[in-house]
């Protein structure tokens, strides 16, 4: 038998597998099957067990992964049968969408890396568990990263094709950043979504890991947390529908097109509202994460305590995303130097929330960092 870079998914909740495999499919290719079919000719890379109905299947699946040197993940509620713990990582059945892909990320990057670390020598990888050890920081969030840009990037490409949207799909893709934020932290954040080559992508995958930084910082509920980085996810959704030749210009924009570059918020929302399942806190943010505490911004001219906590909170990890990224017509600011434009822009952004993120989310940024 030969093995593929795939993930198998052996379960018998099709529902929720199919779930799991859509997240999986960002990263390598998924397959999901039944408790009762067979294993596959091709051999994939690692498995998810999930079988909770009959617990001696479960065991006999991970028996039949060991013994083809296939690194395994099982979700249940049961202890690992002996010997096969080492080679087989464990997680509750219930355990949360974050936590699962973050593990079986891990799991396949060890697996990967321990392949090519043993190619040369033409003996086989030890399994996760046996010796090996957990990758690397860096390389989580990598794994992480790709996850939620696929996710994202649906979600725009349904939005500019008139598709319906998924909320599910939303959730999926803010649960796997603020485990990103949570195991890697938002400096090492930053420095991998650098790489992607979408600046839009980038720029809501930026916005969205600084709102995680800032809800963790100020300990609110995971719900809040949820609600916050979700909401930062989606705050440009309506440059979707934005001419590409506006959105890609390499220079600055004329006065018309900004005007249609500032139709994006009220399009967004109003996506996002005709969809429906998407809460009005979410609905409030990307229609209204432009517009300044002096009633100066767009597209509503709101002021003062017209604009809710959560649209601040967004507005300023918004406004530090955008002047710390690389545009075509200019250079990223460094952090600390975007934060003083920033504290002199007071008057329209929220003086204490300001404060608040750079003591919880910049200093995590420049730590050990010169910028």
């Amino acid at each position: 038998m030969t093995q593929a870079p795939a993930v198998l998914i052996v379960s018998d909740r099709p529902h929720l597998a199919a779930l799991l495999a859509r997240a999986v499919e960002n990263v390598v290719a998924c397959h999901c099957i039944g408790p009762r079919e067979a294993l596959p000719a091709v051999l994939p890379l690692v498995a998810v067990v999930d079988v909770n109905q009959d617990v001696a299947l479960a065991r006999t699946w991970i028996a039949r992964l060991h013994v083809s040197r296939i690194a395994s993940l099982q979700l249940t509620d049961q202890a690992p049968a002996g010997r096969m713990a080492a080679a087989t990582r464990t997680l509750r059945a219930d355990a949360p969408r974050t936590v699962v892909l973050a593990t079986l990320f891990g799991l396949i990057d060890t697996w990967q890396a321990a392949r090519r670390n043993t190619a040369a020598t033409m003996t086989a990888p030890a399994l996760p568990g046996e010796g090996s050890s957990g990758p690397a920081i860096s390389r989580k969030a990598e794994s992480l990263a790709r996850a939620a840009s696929g996710m994202i990037a649906r979600l725009f490409e349904a939005a500019s094709a008139g598709h319906p949207l998924t909320p599910a799909e939303a959730d999926a893709g803010t649960e796997t950043i603020l485990a990103a934020i949570s195991d890697c932290g938002i400096r090492t954040w930053l420095e991998v979504i650098e790489r992607h080559d979408q600046q839009l992508y980038q720029h809501s995958l930026s916005v969205a890991g600084y709102a995680a930084a800032f809800g963790a910082g100020l300990r609110l509920t995971h719900a809040d947390q949820m609600r916050l980085a979700r909401a930062a996810l989606l705050h440009d959704l309506g440059k979707a529908k934005i001419p590409l030749a506006i959105l890609n210009k390499p220079s600055r924009l004329s006065a018309a097109e900004l005007a249609v570059m500032r139709t994006h918020p009220a399009i967004g929302a109003d996506l996002l509202k005709d969809q429906g399942g998407f809460d009005t806190a979410t609905l409030e943010v990307v229609r209204h994460h432009h517009e300044m505490l002096d009633g100066s911004g767009y597209p509503d001219g709101l002021a003062g305590a017209a604009i809710p906590d959560l649209v601040r909170l967004v507005t300023i990890c918004d406004i530090h995303s955008a002047l710390t990224e690389r545009r075509p017509y200019r250079d990223p600011l460094p952090h600390r130097e975007a934060h003083t434009l920033m504290q002199a822009m007071v008057p329209k952004l929220d003086a204490d929330l300001l404060r608040a993120f750079e003591r919880v989310v910049l200093h995590g940024v420049l730590d050990g960092a010169t910028a």
